[in-house]
């Protein structure tokens, strides 16, 4: 099975602990959903810096990835399809899948 990357652009951070609470029960449900596909579950992201080509490194600022799920999968459609619920979508964010691949 290949790996993807579910990249999260966008969205926004529930307000106030019930919100909260309600959207970490949509995470629990979905990972609970798709079992065994979730290889690891990821985290958001905050504040990042971009290093460039040439050595030159950035200021701090937003990430442009709100965060990451990895799943695996049998194809980029059945990743695809597994996401489709993801409750990141909820909150306003897309996700790009990307297939990964062993390189070493």
């Amino acid at each position: 099975m290949a790996k993807y990357l579910l990249a999260f652009t966008g969205g926004s951070m529930p307000e106030g602990a019930e919100a909260q609470a309600q959207v970490m029960k949509g995470w629990e449900a979905w990972f609970a959903s798709i079992g065994a596909a979730v290889a690891d579950p990821g985290n958001p992201s905050s504040v990042s810096r971009t290093i460039a080509a040439n050595g030159v490194v950035g200021p701090q600022g937003p990430a442009s990835l709100s965060g990451y799920t990895i799943l695996s999968a049998d194809s980029l459609d059945a990743a695809v399809a597994l996401s489709r619920s993801c409750p990141v979508l909820a909150g306003g964010a897309s996700i790009e899948v990307i297939e990964t691949f062993d390189a070493m």
